[in-house]
């Protein structure tokens, strides 16, 4: 039985599934969109959205502290650093993840900087599934393993809801069968 064993291990020991998830993690921070297997995909999901939900927290914090006096503010700001030394070791070391832009020139953040300025705002207003994966009808060469896109959501963008419930159909109608003239015959 598995018990207390949820999760895929993806042929590595756990060690190297945390390193796979932190440097996954790391490059849709940084892309806001990465091409891997399903199977990653689907594991590294969960991991992402804790790491977005603590930003999210952060600039709830702060946004609620805003213009109250300085006393709360600076309780705040406490506050919204334990979130980010949290997902600082969530994350793990986060020296020499600049984000570079399309001319190959750094932009001076880094991807926890990004996550808590970019991300955690933009989320702010939504209660989780911060993360989209589509899957892609090609195969990986090599192993042919099935691959697929993890994203985040934009902003403001929100899941297809159906237009409605669907109609119910209406009873069957039962005709009624006309009473037999004939009388039992004795």
């Amino acid at each position: 039985m598995r018990h207390r064993k949820r999760g895929r291990h993806l042929n590595r020991n756990a060690a190297h599934r945390r390193s796979l998830f932190r440097n996954l993690t790391r490059a849709l921070i940084t892309h806001e969109r990465i091409v891997t297997t399903l199977p990653k995909a689907k594991e590294l999901r969960p991991f992402v959205e804790k790491i977005v939900t603590l930003a999210k927290k952060a600039n709830v914090v702060i946004a609620a502290a805003a213009g109250k006096g300085e006393v709360e503010e600076k309780a705040a700001r406490i506050k919204a650093l334990h979130y980010r030394r949290q997902a600082m070791a969530l994350l793990g070391p986060t020296h020499g993840t600049e984000i570079w832009d399309k001319k190959d020139e750094s932009t001076g953040d880094t991807v926890l900087k990004k996550l808590f300025r970019e991300i955690g705002p933009r989320f702010s207003e939504r209660p989780g599934g911060y993360t989209r994966i589509l899957k892609q009808h090609y195969r990986r060469l090599g192993d042919g393993g099935a691959t697929a896109v993890i994203e985040f959501l934009k902003s403001g963008e929100t899941k297809v809801q159906k237009k409605g419930p669907a109609p119910v159909a209406p009873a069957p109608v039962v005709a009624e069968t006309p009473a037999s003239t004939e009388t039992p015959a004795s």
